[in-house]
Protein backbone atom coordinates (compact mmCIF):
# COMPACT_ATOMS: atom_id res chain seq x y z
CA UNK A 1 0.00 0.00 0.00
CA UNK A 2 1.59 3.31 -0.84
CA UNK A 3 2.20 6.02 1.67
CA UNK A 4 -0.54 9.07 1.93
CA UNK A 5 1.25 12.03 0.10
CA UNK A 6 -1.10 14.40 1.49
CA UNK A 7 -1.88 13.81 5.15
CA UNK A 8 -4.71 16.20 6.40
CA UNK A 9 -3.86 17.18 10.85
CA UNK A 10 -6.88 19.00 11.45
CA UNK A 11 -6.61 21.59 14.12
CA UNK A 12 -9.49 21.08 17.25
CA UNK A 13 -11.22 24.34 15.75
CA UNK A 14 -11.57 22.65 12.24
CA UNK A 15 -12.66 19.59 13.44
CA UNK A 16 -15.76 20.99 15.39
CA UNK A 17 -16.53 23.46 12.38
CA UNK A 18 -16.11 20.33 9.97
CA UNK A 19 -18.79 18.21 12.85
CA UNK A 20 -21.08 21.09 13.16
CA UNK A 21 -21.43 20.52 8.52
CA UNK A 22 -21.51 17.26 9.30
CA UNK A 23 -24.22 17.19 11.65
CA UNK A 24 -26.12 20.48 11.02
CA UNK A 25 -28.06 19.26 7.67
CA UNK A 26 -27.71 22.58 5.72
CA UNK A 27 -25.27 22.55 3.61
CA UNK A 28 -25.27 20.64 0.57
CA UNK A 29 -24.63 17.17 0.09
CA UNK A 30 -21.09 17.44 -1.69
CA UNK A 31 -20.48 19.69 1.17
CA UNK A 32 -21.56 17.33 3.77
CA UNK A 33 -19.23 14.29 2.19
CA UNK A 34 -16.48 16.60 1.94
CA UNK A 35 -16.40 17.27 5.80
CA UNK A 36 -16.99 13.46 6.96
CA UNK A 37 -13.85 12.77 4.02
CA UNK A 38 -11.38 15.50 6.00
CA UNK A 39 -12.56 14.05 9.63
CA UNK A 40 -12.10 10.48 8.76
CA UNK A 41 -8.57 11.22 6.48
CA UNK A 42 -7.52 13.44 9.72
CA UNK A 43 -8.47 10.05 12.01
CA UNK A 44 -5.32 7.84 9.54
CA UNK A 45 -7.62 5.88 6.98
CA UNK A 46 -6.13 5.37 4.07
CA UNK A 47 -8.30 6.53 0.90
CA UNK A 48 -9.74 3.50 -0.21
CA UNK A 49 -11.36 2.92 3.09
CA UNK A 50 -12.98 7.02 3.42
CA UNK A 51 -14.20 6.41 0.16
CA UNK A 52 -15.60 2.74 0.87
CA UNK A 53 -17.01 3.82 4.12
CA UNK A 54 -18.59 7.19 2.24
CA UNK A 55 -19.59 5.49 -0.79
CA UNK A 56 -17.67 7.24 -3.00
CA UNK A 57 -14.56 7.12 -4.98
CA UNK A 58 -10.76 7.09 -4.14
CA UNK A 59 -9.98 9.70 -6.90
CA UNK A 60 -12.41 12.03 -4.85
CA UNK A 61 -10.79 11.23 -1.63
CA UNK A 62 -7.68 12.29 -3.29
CA UNK A 63 -8.84 15.44 -4.55
CA UNK A 64 -10.02 16.21 -1.27
CA UNK A 65 -7.50 15.78 0.79
CA UNK A 66 -4.89 17.42 -1.69
CA UNK A 67 -7.37 20.76 -1.38
CA UNK A 68 -7.03 20.97 1.98
CA UNK A 69 -3.60 20.32 2.05
CA UNK A 70 -2.38 23.21 -0.86
CA UNK A 71 -5.21 25.32 -0.73
CA UNK A 72 -6.72 25.10 3.03
CA UNK A 73 -10.06 24.12 4.62
CA UNK A 74 -12.67 26.93 2.73
CA UNK A 75 -11.44 25.71 -0.50
CA UNK A 76 -11.69 22.05 0.45
CA UNK A 77 -14.97 22.20 1.40
CA UNK A 78 -16.88 24.40 -1.31
CA UNK A 79 -17.51 23.82 -5.10
CA UNK A 80 -15.05 25.98 -7.87
CA UNK A 81 -16.98 28.54 -9.91
CA UNK A 82 -18.13 26.54 -12.90
CA UNK A 83 -17.60 28.64 -15.65
CA UNK A 84 -20.14 27.75 -18.51
CA UNK A 85 -20.34 29.16 -22.01
CA UNK A 86 -20.50 32.82 -22.54
CA UNK A 87 -24.05 34.18 -23.40
CA UNK A 88 -25.14 34.30 -27.21
CA UNK A 89 -27.31 37.21 -26.73
CA UNK A 90 -27.37 39.79 -24.38
CA UNK A 91 -30.04 42.58 -23.15
CA UNK A 92 -30.81 44.68 -26.10
CA UNK A 93 -30.27 41.91 -28.47
CA UNK A 94 -32.45 39.53 -26.12
CA UNK A 95 -35.24 42.51 -26.18
CA UNK A 96 -35.07 42.27 -30.24
CA UNK A 97 -35.19 38.49 -30.70
CA UNK A 98 -38.70 38.60 -28.58
CA UNK A 99 -39.83 42.33 -30.39
CA UNK A 100 -39.48 40.07 -33.34
CA UNK A 101 -41.28 37.15 -32.70
CA UNK A 102 -43.81 39.18 -30.92
CA UNK A 103 -44.12 40.96 -34.65
CA UNK A 104 -46.34 39.50 -37.90
CA UNK A 105 -44.63 36.22 -39.17
CA UNK A 106 -42.87 36.84 -42.28
CA UNK A 107 -44.60 36.81 -45.91
CA UNK A 108 -46.12 32.92 -46.84
CA UNK A 109 -45.63 31.90 -42.87
CA UNK A 110 -48.47 31.72 -39.93
CA UNK A 111 -45.95 32.38 -37.16
CA UNK A 112 -42.68 32.96 -36.46
CA UNK A 113 -40.44 28.99 -35.76
CA UNK A 114 -37.73 28.68 -33.85
CA UNK A 115 -35.54 28.07 -36.57
CA UNK A 116 -36.96 31.53 -38.32
CA UNK A 117 -36.23 33.21 -35.09
CA UNK A 118 -32.99 31.68 -34.76
CA UNK A 119 -31.76 32.73 -38.94
CA UNK A 120 -33.55 35.94 -38.21
CA UNK A 121 -30.59 36.79 -35.67
CA UNK A 122 -27.60 35.21 -37.56
CA UNK A 123 -28.97 37.02 -40.48
CA UNK A 124 -28.99 40.26 -38.13
CA UNK A 125 -25.41 39.61 -37.04
CA UNK A 126 -25.82 39.35 -33.29
CA UNK A 127 -23.98 36.16 -33.01
CA UNK A 128 -22.69 34.01 -35.46
CA UNK A 129 -24.65 30.80 -34.90
CA UNK A 130 -27.46 30.31 -31.82
CA UNK A 131 -28.62 26.93 -31.44
CA UNK A 132 -33.02 26.75 -31.31
CA UNK A 133 -32.90 25.60 -27.55
CA UNK A 134 -31.22 29.03 -26.92
CA UNK A 135 -33.62 30.99 -28.71
CA UNK A 136 -36.28 28.53 -27.23
CA UNK A 137 -34.88 29.50 -23.43
CA UNK A 138 -34.59 32.80 -24.27
CA UNK A 139 -37.84 33.57 -25.13
CA UNK A 140 -39.15 31.53 -22.38
CA UNK A 141 -37.13 33.39 -20.00
CA UNK A 142 -38.55 37.08 -20.82
CA UNK A 143 -42.46 35.82 -21.08
CA UNK A 144 -42.11 34.34 -17.82
CA UNK A 145 -40.76 37.91 -16.97
CA UNK A 146 -43.89 39.74 -18.46
CA UNK A 147 -46.31 37.05 -17.00
CA UNK A 148 -44.72 37.70 -13.33
CA UNK A 149 -44.92 41.75 -14.06
CA UNK A 150 -48.25 41.45 -14.94
CA UNK A 151 -49.67 39.64 -11.78
CA UNK A 152 -51.40 42.32 -9.38
CA UNK A 153 -51.04 41.42 -6.18
CA UNK A 154 -54.07 42.39 -3.36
Amino acid sequence: MPAIKYKVKLTDSQRSELRQVARRGKSSARKVKRALVLLRADDGLADHEVASGLLISTSTVGRVRTRFVKEGLESALNERARPGQKRKLVGEQEAHLVAIACSDAPKGRTHWTLQLLADKVVEMEFAESISLETVRQILKKRTQAVEEKAVVHP
